[in-house]
């Protein structure tokens, strides 16, 4: 039986884990956890997941591989340090920084697969393997709702008061939804200002619902279209095989439906509900360079590319010593083995 360690410091990576732990268990092996830092709560994890509450605890375990959806992982853990990152926004700023911890990077596609095999090649020490992303998994191929009377459009915008489309939205989906026109299930980003939820919320009715459901990509699956702004989540829905009308996106792309006015909301809507052929094929090609495997599996391929590495075994890390320290005094462990 092999052992494999989440090692997780924030509550939105569980959803990109928990279809490994699934692949892993259902090959009979085992999964334990570690929560680094104080910004999750243990209470989070399932009933059937386990804690490793102690530097002790995990050399104790000794994980065959330590998967990390961040950017930084205690070195001085055992296993395989596999990287298998947050996100799909490939554009933000660090995505393809270096920083010493990994032995394997798990890529999603050719746009972000190419920078890492350049990279890996300068630094010598990591091999980089285009797996997929897990998260994905459960998501993929599943058939779109149909479109009814009235059709559903998820409203997923991001939180940053710069490029929230919140407030500007508010009154053409108000008046949206009340006309009946369409139905709109709002999904809020968990950092996003208390008091337009509130707004949002206070009009609330048979067209409008403020969504609680804590998984994004489930909230997404309802709708038979996706509205957002500059959200990093766009790229989720396009693989769901979703159009995205985006409003004032801060870098629109031929696969997105951008506009930037307000009044023009339902005039993109409808554009979206009705995708003209061109659209289709921008988005095949965009979800082609970001995220081509569609078959759901790649928790599989990250297991094997992690038994590839075993068998070849792992290169020598640089000593990255300042990183080396700040993880110790983190976790207040500050032997060097």
């Amino acid at each position: 039986m092999k052992k494999y360690l989440f090692y997780v410091e924030l509550p939105y990576t569980l959803s990109i884990l928990r279809p490994l732990q699934a692949e892993i268990r259902a090959r009979g092996d085992q999964v334990k956890w570690f929560i680094a830092g104080d910004r999750m709560s243990p209470v989070l994890l399932a009933a059937d997941e386990e804690r490793l509450e102690s530097v002790a605890a995990v050399k104790a375990y000794d994980p065959y591989a330590v998967f990390v959806p961040g950017n930084v992982v205690a070195d001085f853990f055992p296993g395989i340090k596999v990287q298998v990152f947050h996100g799909l926004e490939w554009k933000k700023r660090g995505h393809f920084g270096i920083r010493g911890f990994f032995d394997l990077y798990c890529t999603h596609g050719p746009i972000t697969t190419d920078r890492f095999n350049e990279l890996g090649r300068k630094h010598g020490y990591f091999r980089v393997r285009e797996t997929g992303w897990p998260k994905m998994d459960p998501y993929l191929g599943l058939p779109q709702p149909p479109v009814g009377e009235v059709p559903v459009i998820v409203y997923a915008p991001t939180f940053s008061p710069s490029l929230t489309s919140v407030p500007d939205l508010y009154e053409p989906i108000k008046r949206l939804s009340q006309a009946g026109r369409y139905r709109f299930v709002v999904k809020f980003h968990p950092k996003m200002e208390q008091g337009w939820i509130d707004k949002y919320r206070a009009i609330q009715g048979p067209c409008l619902e403020v969504s609680d459901d804590e998984d994004l990509l489930r909230v997404y699956q309802q709708g038979n279209l996706v509205l957002s702004d500059t959200s990093s989540a766009v790229t989720e829905a396009l693989m769901m095989g979703k159009v995205v009308v985006t409003y004032r996106n801060s870098q629109p792309q031929p696969c997105l439906l951008d506009f930037d006015q307000a009044q023009q909301l339902g005039r993109f809507l409808e554009l979206g509900l009705h995708p003209s052929e061109a659209l289709r094929e921008e988005i095949d090609r965009y979800v082609g360079e970001v995220h081509p495997n569609l078959d759901g599996h790649s928790s599989a391929r990250i297991l094997a590319a992690v038994d590839e590495v075993a068998a070849q075994g792992v290169l020598p890390k640089p000593l990255n010593l300042i990183r080396r320290f700040k993880v110790r005094k983190r976790l207040g462990y500050y032997r060097w083995s």
